[in-house]
């Protein structure tokens, strides 16, 4: 074998390398996506259950409901549209009804989504980006204000 070939080969095998490795960072990030979407956006969206998604709106007034244990009910809105989801677990202490509110869970087989995280805001002027800018173009959220009732 020349130099040259030698030369070509390490080089090959680097490009390969790198390759697979890039390959399988891809295939680890597309495993732990978890999409974004409001309650309006979900019937345009071809969700099936078992995909893990993100779901963000207000917390609709009326619509907690604290069943045995730790469950609780409640609906995510983002006034057009809104969508029933079931959470076992200790709820932030800013939770409450018409704030801002991010869950993270599936679908089940009905059309209720399961939670298993559930991030409410943390202090008066902060709502989570994605949320507060799909609520502003809505028209149902302006800044200072909170939620119109």
């Amino acid at each position: 074998m020349t130099r040259k070939q030698k030369r070509l080969a390490v080089i090959g095998g680097g490009v390969g390398f790198i390759m697979v490795a890039v390959l399988l960072v891809m295939f680890a990030f597309s495993q732990s996506v978890a999409y974004f979407y409001m309650p309006g956006d979900l019937s345009a969206a071809n969700v099936s259950p078992g995909t893990r998604i993100r779901l963000g709106g207000l917390v609709e007034a009326g619509s907690v409901v604290r069943g045995a244990g730790s469950t609780v009910s409640f609906k995510v809105t983002d006034g057009n549209a809104s969508v029933p989801v079931r959470y076992t677990g200790i709820l932030p202490d800013l939770f409450r009804e018409g704030q801002g509110v991010v869950t993270e869970g599936v679908f089940d087989t009905g059309h209720d989504f399961r939670a298993d995280t559930v991030l409410a805001k943390h202090d008066e002027n902060y709502m989570p980006k994605e949320v507060a800018d799909r609520l502003k173009e809505k028209g149902v959220w302006n800044e200072g204000e909170g939620a119109k009732r």
